[in-house]
Order: C-alpha cells, then sequence, then structure tokens
C-alpha cells in the first residue's frame, strides 16, 4: 500500500512518531496506513493469518457448493441449479451444512498460512522487495496442494472418505504421493492472474474510495469484493481443471478413455472441452464468485482491521517508555 504524503498522516521516521506521541494520543485514524519502518513482518502475517482462517472457515459451505457444482458429470442427485438449490439439498441431505468435510484440518494448515504469506509478500512488494516473497509463496503453494486435493476429495458427492487421515492414506496407497501435485502447474498458472487481478483492483478501489488510506472498513470491505469478483471470474476455467485433476473424478476419465490417472495441465484442458466444450471451463463460476467475493471482504477488512490494531498497539508500548524519559 502506499505511503501517504500528507503529514498529518505520515509517520516515516521515529522523529516524527515522537514527536506526535509527545504533543498528543495516538491518532486512531491518521497513523494506521503509513507503517513505521520497523514494524515487523510477523504483524502482516499475523493479520494475514487471522483474516485467512475467518474467512475460509466463514465461506467454506460455498466452497463445498463450488466444487461440487464444478464435476463435469455429476451424479443425477448431484446436479444444482444454482448455489441456493445446492446449498439447500445438502443442508436437507446431511441435517447441516457441508462443514464436516475437514475445514478446520484445511485451513489450520493451509487458509491461515496461505492468506499470512500472501499479505506478508503484499506489504513487502509495495517495500520494492518482490524476489524472496515470490520464493515464499510458491513453497507454500507447493506445500498446501496436498490440503487442498484432500479438501475437494471429501467435499465431492457420495465421498468415499472417512476423515481427513483416511482420504490421506487412500490416496497415498492407491495414486502415490504424486497424487497430491497434480495439479501444482495449474494451480500456479491460476494463482498468478488471480493474484495479480486481485491485489491490482484492490489499489485502485482503494485509490478511488479511500485516497488518504485511512482505517476504513467500509471501503476495505467494498474493496475486497470488487477484488474477489473480478479474479474469480477470470481464472474459473483454471478452477475448473484444478478441481478435475485434485478429484480424478471415476465416472469422467472412465467416458473420455483415460486408464489410470489424469495428468497435465494440457491433458486436462482437452479433456474438459471434450466433455462440454468451453462452456464446460465456466462450471460453478457463479459458486466461485458467490465464494470469493465475501471471502476477499472479509480477509480484507479483518486483515487491515488487525494491521491497525497491531500497529497502534505497538507504537503506544514504544511511545511508554519515551514518554516518562
Amino acid at each position: 500500500m502506499e505511503l501517504s504524503s500528507d503529514p498529518v498522516v505520515a509517520a516515516l521516521d521515529m522523529s516524527q512518531v515522537k514527536s506526535k506521541e509527545d504533543d498528543e494520543p495516538f491518532d486512531s485514524d491518521g497513523d494506521y496506513e503509513s507503517l513505521p519502518p520497523h514494524v515487523s513482518v510477523a504483524t502482516h502475517m499475523t493479520a494475514g493469518a487471522v483474516a485467512g482462517i475467518l474467512e475460509h472457515t466463514v465461506m467454506y459451505p460455498v466452497d463445498s457448493v463450488k466444487t461440487r457444482m464444478q464435476s463435469l458429470q455429476p451424479s443425477p442427485n448431484a446436479q444444482y441449479k444454482g448455489v441456493y438449490q445446492a446449498l439447500k439439498r445438502i443442508i436437507q441431505t446431511r441435517g447441516g451444512p457441508p462443514t464436516a468435510e475437514g475445514p478446520q484440518h484445511h485451513h489450520d494448515r493451509s487458509g491461515g498460512p496461505h492468506t499470512a504469506i500472501y499479505f506478508a509478500c503484499y506489504e513487502r512488494v509495495n517495500a520494492h522487495s518482490v524476489t524472496s516473497c515470490r520464493a515464499k509463496a510458491n513453497s507454500h503453494l507447493a506445500n498446501g496442494l496436498a490440503a487442498e486435493v484432500v479438501k475437494q476429495r471429501m467435499q465431492m458427492y457420495n465421498s468415499p472418505y472417512r476423515g481427513l487421515w483416511d482420504c490421506v492414506q487412500t490416496v497415498t496407497r492407491k495414486e502415490g504421493l504424486g497424487a497430491f501435485y497434480r495439479s501444482y502447474s495449474t494451480q500456479l498458472t491460476m494463482n498468478i492472474p488471480f493474484q495479480a487481478v486481485h491485489f491490482m483492483i484492490y489499489e485502485l478501489m482503494q485509490e478511488q474510495l479511500n485516497p488518504h488510506r485511512h482505517y476504513h472498513p467500509g471501503s476495505h470491505i467494498v474493496s475486497g469484493a470488487a477484488a474477489g469478483a473480478i479474479s474469480a471470474a477470470i481464472t474459473t476455467p483454471l478452477d475448473v481443471c484444478k478441481t478435475l485433476l485434485n478429484t480424478q473424478e471415476n465416472i469422467v476419465l472412465s467416458s473420455v478413455n483415460v486408464s489410470g490417472q489424469l495428468t497435465g495441465m494440457a491433458n486436462t484442458f482437452r479433456t474438459v472441452y471434450r466433455l462440454g466444450g468451453l462452456p464446460a471451463f465456466f462450471k460453478g463460476a457463479q459458486a466461485r464468485i458467490i465464494y470469493q467475493m465475501p471471502s476477499t471482504a472479509i480477509a480484507w477488512s479483518v486483515y487491515e482491521f488487525f494491521k491497525y490494531f497491531l500497529t497502534k498497539q505497538q507504537m503506544e508500548h514504544e511511545a511508554g517508555p519515551r514518554s516518562r524519559k
């Protein structure tokens, strides 16, 4: 995020912070976006982790619907006309919302660290330190793929797995450890445009709605929702391919005479096109957008709040000893 040039808002060096703290209490609106250079990466990562866990936990039912609606040849009992109908039928069938397929496992291992690293890299990129952040983000992407494979397989209709470890053990025994990383290239290809568009739209919206970069919850929510919706719509075709690679639906593979497992992004694109043409690449687009809009709105608003809160606490703590001198 850009640093404000407004002297009332900006607090870029400790001499400015000191003089301001000696004269008046911390301004809860003024010093938020202009983070002092000594603020640690841990501040950003903590804020990002909290945002990611909350975002994924709240929106997990819609994520389950999205996975089922992306099935290229779903069971007759898993064919839905829309997100609302899907949620309603899943609740009627299961007796509750689709939250038992392991969200706590997936998001404790993936959602929190995933978002923590992304937001930390976002702040570092704005400070012109790009290379190390890319390495960290790509490394975590590889680690998070296993959790994504398990999550999506357990989300599918009539999933044969009894739980997290049963899924891990069964997939490892039948398909090997490589099964957890088949979609790596597709996921990476999807993440690059998704995150590029995501952060670009957020910044553009903030320039219009919150040009002085104060802590303003409404602008963070609207900007985050817009960024999530546009990014999700653009990258839906890649998400459909990723879901097929992760789930390896037997009905789909047998219908196109694929023996064993489907591998490779190019093969997956051809398979999706053979089964449904261009419209197949946008299966579940509505659910994906509905999932991403509130998810990114929640993530940005929670992240911005915790960044504001942690920064305020840190500056007030550091102001204490100096005020007693």
